[in-house]
């Protein structure tokens, strides 16, 4: 087995990933306590963070006000439309096209998108 040990990389995270994968495999209680050191992100920069977000919403079916934040955090951290439409695109295979179609309006009104337009375009 695998010696566990502490490490602080990037000033993100006081516990290696193979302690992050225990912990989250055997549902520790630590975890919530220790939820900003313990899950932070240690190796994943901004854009690529909000991205996999985006993804989890698609995944769980996220509100709107949900993909209009995470929007907003990933064009922050300097992701464009294309990617995160792509985003979409990448997690089809894996969420099933039910959820992408059901989150493809949301972001789009995330981007600013009147949604009421979508279906007469789709018409032409």
């Amino acid at each position: 087995m695998a010696t566990v040990g502490l490490t602080r990389q990037k000033g993100a995270c006081d516990v290696d990933h193979i302690e992050r994968l225990r912990r989250l495999a055997i549902n520790d209680g630590r975890i919530a306590d220790d939820h900003d050191d313990f899950l932070g992100p240690a190796e994943l920069d901004p854009k690529t963070l909000a991205l996999v977000r985006l993804a989890a919403l698609v995944a769980v079916g996220g509100a709107v006000p949900s993909f209009g934040a995470q929007a907003d955090e990933a064009i922050g951290a300097g992701a464009t439309a294309v990617e995160i439409v792509d985003v979409l695109v990448s997690v089809l295979s894996i969420v099933g096209l039910p959820r992408v179609v059901a989150a493809a309006p949301k972001l789009a009104l995330a981007f600013g998108y009147d949604t009421d337009d979508i279906e007469p375009q789709l018409a032409e």
